[in-house]
C-alpha cells in the first residue's frame, strides 16, 4: 500500500537541502547479492513521489555504498569520495524537492544518481584529471564483487596471485585510456550499468556509448597484449 501522496502545493514547505542524514557506509544494500532490482526502484520511486521526506533515507541506504564506491574510483581518496557522495545526495534531495510527482515517477533512479555523482566529482576537481583506483577495490564495503567475478575453483594461492596481477595490469591500462573510453568501460563493466544507463550518466547518445565501449575494449585488449609482450621480452 502506497503512502498517501503529499499535495504538490505543500512541497514549498520542504527544505531546500537535507542536512539531517549521514552516510553510513557498509550497510547492506537492497536486493539479492547487493543488486538493486528494478521492482525495488519502481516502488522506491513511487514512495519518493508521494513522500520525499519519509522515503529519502531509504534512497540513501539503497545507493550510498555504490555511489561512495563510484566516487572513490573517480577521486582515489576516501575523504574526497565521502564528500562527493554526501554532496551528491544533497543535490539529489534538492532536485527531487522541486520535481512534480509525475516527473519523479518517470525517473531512472540509478543512472540519475550516478550522473549527479559524476558531475559532483567533476565540479570538485574542475581543471584536474579524475583518477581511478585499482580494480581490486570492491563495488561496496564488505562486498566481494570486483572487475572479475570470483572463480571458486581457482582459489589456489598462485592463481589468486596471478588474478591480482592481471587486475593490476587492467587497472594500469584503464588509467591510460582516453577519458571517453575509460568512463564508458568503468560504468558498464565495473559499476554494472546497462548501456542505456551509461548513456544517461554520460549525457551521450546510445550509439556513441556503444562505440566507445567497443573501441575501449579493443584498446584495452591491445594494450594488455603489448604489455605482456614487453614483460616477456624483459
Amino acid at each position: 500500500m502506497w503512502h498517501e501522496c503529499v499535495p504538490e502545493s505543500d512541497r514549498s514547505a520542504w527544505p531546500g537541502g537535507r542536512g539531517d542524514f549521514r552516510l553510513v557506509l557498509g550497510q547492506p544494500e537492497q536486493g539479492k547479492g547487493g543488486r538493486i532490482s528494478m521492482s525495488h526502484d519502481d516502488s522506491l520511486r513511487e514512495r519518493i513521489a508521494c513522500d520525499l521526506d519519509g522515503s529519502f533515507e531509504e534512497l540513501v541506504r539503497t545507493y550510498q555504498d555504490r555511489l561512495y564506491s563510484y566516487a572513490l574510483r573517480l577521486t582515489a581518496r576516501r575523504e574526497d569520495a565521502e564528500e562527493v557522495a554526501q554532496d551528491a545526495f544533497v543535490k539529489a534531495y534538492r532536485a527531487l524537492a522541486t520535481y512534480p510527482a509525475e516527473r519523479i515517477r518517470g525517473l531512472a533512479l540509478r543512472p540519475w544518481l550516478y550522473r549527479i555523482t559524476l558531475n559532483t566529482a567533476r565540479n570538485r576537481f574542475r581543471g584536474k584529471k579524475l583518477r581511478t583506483v585499482s580494480l581490486d577495490h570492491p563495488i561496496a564495503p564488505g562486498s566481494d564483487a570486483m572487475w572479475e567475478a570470483a572463480d571458486s575453483p581457482e582459489k589456489q594461492p598462485d592463481r589468486r596471485y596471478e588474478k591480482r596481477r592481471e587486475r593490476r595490469d587492467i587497472a594500469g591500462v584503464m588509467a591510460g585510456l582516453p577519458d571517453r573510453y575509460r568512463s564508458a568501460l568503468q560504468l558498464r563493466y565495473v559499476e554494472g550499468l546497462r548501456l542505456e544507463e551509461v548513456a544517461t550518466v554520460l549525457g551521450q547518445p546510445l550509439g556513441t556509448v556503444k562505440s566507445n565501449v567497443h573501441r575501449g575494449i579493443n584498446a584495452l585488449r591491445e594494450a594488455l597484449t603489448e604489455s605482456r609482450r614487453e614483460g616477456v621480452r624483459s
